[in-house]
This record gives structure tokens, C-alpha cells and sequence, in this order.
């Protein structure tokens, strides 16, 4: 009993109980239409590429794996949310398309009609990433505006000035080259390589330096923090500078991924993956402590879900309807009078256990 009390104050423990039911689903469904129980975990090469479920999951759920890294140091930070990812994606990919293609070309078929070389359109869309990344930290860290409103501006502008640079057209860049980035190296996905990449570099950081430390002591109290001599405002706006590259790294695997610029779609509604991965980690939104492993767990369970929902036969238009109720309940469960409901109940179920012994 004990233990088991113990695995329930993990704070790993809410991410992994998510999977395993995921898991237990599709296991479920795949026994009942006679694949087998274990079909689901089934990995095989065709046509030299690695394939399976998991595989599809692992890479369709890097972009918001890789959102959920930036998103998790924001809110453990500043105690709120970066909800313009999805648009600072789609507005770094519409720079890296256009650089690479030149303003006002739509289709680019071959090499020789580069504009410039694919290296500069790649360093031009993180650098267009940090640049937003260093808008909103300006914003939250310096003038004091709360995040929310403070990244709600490039939610609604990012998307619009992508438009702009790419002179309202779709950018196609149809060449191996620039695919690769969404497709393959060797049998591998690439997106799997680029998120496993940025996952290893933060964690090293945190691990390493004092970073981690800092980013949890200005989430827990920017006042105490200051007197104890760290620049709360700085980190904050680091993380926000992050965050914002991170975008644009998610923006380039989105891009490659269908070899083209579409400013309406990319990373449309990415940002509520992003926080509902942060949250589903076992987060709190609330700022503080934070555990980035279960940012990525919950990223590709958020993944697994949507897959889930397609192999059920369940509509497109439905499956947010699931995330928000699984929004709903997280929430509750990290709501200060269910945490002291349940503290109250394990009290007085301590206390009868004493007066029995007695």
C-alpha cells in the first residue's frame, strides 16, 4: 500500500497511467478484430523504410515533442503559456520557403532554381524563430505583460506575415534535398532523429548546468529568486527565446515534411498540443518544478490518442472533443481543493488506522 502510495506522488506517474491506456485500447481493439493482441507494437521494413504504428506515432508526434520542450521550460518559468508556437511554426517555414525559392515564386522543381541555398533558408527560419522568441520574452520578462496576452500577437500576426512573405501563395520546394528533413535517413524518420536530437541537447543542459535549477526557482518565486541574486527576467526571457527556436525547428520538419509553405495549415492548433503535452507530463501549469521527460511522454500519447481515434473510425472533427476532456480532468486533478480533498482523505484515513491500532 505504501508503495503503491508512493508511484502515485511520481510525478511521471499521471503520463505513464496515460499510456498504458492508450496501450490497453488499441490492444483491445486490435484482439477484437482478430490482428492480435500485440499488433500494435509490430515494427517491419518495406520498401527499406521502417514502418508500424509506433513508428507513425514517434513520427507524426515530433513536431509537437519538439514544441513541448519550449513550451515546458515557458511554463515552468513564467507561469504561463507560449500559445503562439503553432503560428511562429508556420511563419518560420514560410521564411525558410521563401528565402530558398525567392518572393514571389511559387514552385520550385530542381536545385538550379534555388534562390539561395538551402543552408541559409534553414538558419533563416531559426533565426526567425528566435527573433519571435525574443518579442515575447521582451514582453512578459521586461514590460510585465501576463504571457497569455503578450504571445496572443503573433498568434494572430505570425500566420498573416508568413502570408506576406510568401506573397500570399503556397511555396512548394519539390526537391530531396529540402524533403529529407520530414522524410527519411536511411530506414529512419527524420523527424524521430531531430526530436531525439533536441530532447538529448536540452536535457544535457538542464542536467549539466545550473539552468534547471534557475528556470524552477523563478516558476516557484521570481521574488525570492531576485534576492537570492538570480536575473529572474533574464531567464525568463531565455526560455522564451527557446521556446521560440524550437518553433522554428518544428517548423522546418513541418515544412519538409509535405515539401512546401502553407501558412493556413502548418502547425494549425499545435499550441494546445503543446500545453495539454506539458500538462499531461504531469506538469503544473501553475509554473515551478517541472519534468521534461514527461513533456515528451505526453507529446506522443497526445499522438498515440489521435491515432487511436483514426483506427477507430472516429472523424477528424471529433477527436478534439476527447483532448478537452482530457484537458478537463487534468486540470481538476491539479486543482488546489482536489489536491487538499485528497490530502484530507489520506489524514483521516491515517487517523482511523491509529485509533484502531490503539
Amino acid at each position: 500500500m505504501n508503495t503503491l502510495r508512493k508511484a502515485t506522488r511520481q510525478q511521471l506517474f499521471l503520463p505513464i497511467v496515460c499510456v498504458i491506456l492508450v496501450l490497453a485500447v488499441n490492444m483491445v481493439y486490435d484482439a477484437a478484430r482478430g490482428a492480435g493482441i500485440f499488433n500494435f507494437f509490430h515494427i517491419y521494413i518495406q520498401n527499406d523504410l521502417l514502418q508500424g504504428r509506433l513508428i507513425n506515432i514517434l513520427n507524426r508526434g515530433s513536431e509537437v515533442a519538439i514544441l513541448a520542450i519550449g513550451m515546458t521550460l515557458v511554463v515552468s518559468a513564467s507561469s504561463g503559456t507560449d500559445i503562439s508556437v503553432g503560428s511562429v511554426m508556420s511563419l518560420c517555414a514560410s521564411f525558410c520557403c521563401m528565402l530558398i525559392a525567392g518572393f514571389g515564386v511559387s514552385s520550385v522543381e530542381s536545385a538550379d532554381q534555388f534562390a539561395m541555398p538551402i543552408v541559409v533558408g534553414l538558419i533563416g527560419a531559426l533565426a526567425m524563430g528566435v527573433l519571435c522568441g525574443v518579442f515575447n520574452g521582451s514582453l512578459v520578462a521586461y514590460l510585465g505583460i501576463q504571457p497569455m496576452v503578450a504571445t496572443l500577437i503573433l498568434w494572430s500576426a505570425a500566420r498573416a506575415i508568413g502570408l506576406l512573405l510568401c506573397n500570399n501563395l503556397i511555396v512548394y520546394i519539390r526537391v530531396p534535398e529540402f524533403g529529407v528533413y520530414g522524410g527519411y535517413i536511411g530506414c529512419v524518420p527524420t523527424p524521430i532523429i531531430i526530436a531525439a536530437a533536441c530532447v538529448l541537447v536540452v536535457s544535457l543542459v538542464l542536467k549539466k548546468t545550473a539552468m534547471g535549477l534557475y528556470i524552477q526557482s523563478v516558476g516557484i518565486n521570481k521574488k525570492a529568486s531576485r534576492i537570492a541574486g538570480l536575473n529572474s527576467r533574464k531567464i525568463i526571457f531565455i526560455c522564451y527565446l527557446l521556446c521560440g527556436l524550437c518553433a522554428g525547428i518544428a517548423g522546418i520538419v513541418a515544412s519538409s515534411r509535405i515539401t512546401s509553405a502553407d501558412s493556413n495549415n502548418i502547425g494549425l492548433n499545435m499550441e494546445l498540443d503543446a500545453i495539454l503535452a506539458v500538462a499531461l507530463g504531469g506538469n503544473s501549469l501553475g509554473g515551478g518544478k517541472f519534468n521534461l521527460a514527461g513533456s515528451i511522454i505526453g507529446a506522443y500519447t497526445i499522438q498515440a490518442i489521435t491515432t487511436t481515434m483514426y483506427n477507430l473510425g472516429v472523424s477528424t472533427e471529433v477527436t478534439p472533443v476527447f483532448k478537452a476532456v482530457i484537458v478537463i480532468l487534468i486540470v481538476a486533478i491539479q486543482a488546489p481543493p482536489v489536491k487538499a480533498w485528497f490530502k484530507k482523505h489520506s489524514a483521516a484515513k491515517a487517523a482511523k488506522k491509529e485509533v484502531a491500532r490503539v
